[in-house]
């Protein structure tokens, strides 16, 4: 007796349980190994190919452009879209704002996420950037340091960090994890009403410790600079939780 075995997705992939329309294109843009900004079969092509309705197609592209997936550039077609994380960046956002429960236990998540991937690849800056001089980062230390003594914040400065910082390994991904979870806890933390203005100094300064550990070669002194970077951003959710109301 012959037994069907399910078909398995691209590359070898678990079979989907269900296959959708908008499943159908991410597998011809997997198998063809298209790129971001490639084009894509038309709607009529997409029909014929895909064997489904115009309505099917329509319904699907709008599925994978919310994700980033697909780009429809009205007059030219359809194009692979940017694949870029900020379809993560608002789920977890809303995640951390909407899910049942404490909210700040999710948005000390995603800091616990984010201290979790320095520190993996603490290692890897510090070998990139032993030895070196770095004024585009000494630039954004300074400035952070001067908003912080008088009392404002410096959240661009900030992103653009990390940002150039994890630019010197050779793991963009790791970078845009980084950079989408920043910008999560950017967005929830006046939603929350978590507010570490108060600590604002030392922030900046922990930025300027990481920066010289890493040129200097020492990587036990990065790691430190990194749990103290976020150090007031912790004590300040932990204040938050402390002081809001206990539901009944």
């Amino acid at each position: 007796m012959v037994v069907d075995q399910p078909v398995r997705g691209p590359f070898g992939a678990p079979p989907r349980i269900e296959t959708t329309t908008a499943d159908q294109i991410k597998d011809l843009i997997l198998l063809g190994r298209l790129r971001p900004g490639d084009p894509l079969p038309t709607e009529t092509e997409l029909c014929a190919s895909l064997g489904v309705s115009r309505s099917s197609v329509r319904e699907a592209v709008r599925t994978l452009v919310a994700l980033d997936i697909v780009e429809v550039r009205h007059g030219h077609g359809t194009f692979v879209g940017q694949l870029s994380l900020a379809p993560l960046v608002e789920g977890l956002v809303f995640r951390g704002v909407l899910s049942p429960g404490d909210n700040l236990s999710s948005l000390r998540e995603v800091v616990e996420v984010r201290i979790g991937l320095d520190l993996a690849m603490s290692d890897r800056v510090v070998d990139a950037l032993r030895g070196t001089e770095n004024p585009d980062l000494e630039e954004l230390v300074a400035q952070m340091e001067k908003k912080s003594q008088h009392g404002g914040d410096f959240f661009e400065e900030d992103r653009a960090f990390h940002a150039l910082l994890l630019s010197h390994i050779d793991n963009a991904l790791v970078g845009q994890l980084v950079t989408a979870f920043w910008d999560v806890h950017a967005a929830v933390l006046p939603l929350l009403g978590v507010t570490p203005s108060d600590r604002l100094d030392d922030t900046a300064r922990a930025h300027g410790l990481m920066l010289r550990a890493a040129q200097a070669g020492d990587v036990e002194a990065y790691r430190e600079a990194v749990i103290a970077h976020y150090g007031p951003l912790r004590a300040a959710i932990e204040d938050a939780r402390a002081a809001a109301p206990v539901s009944s």
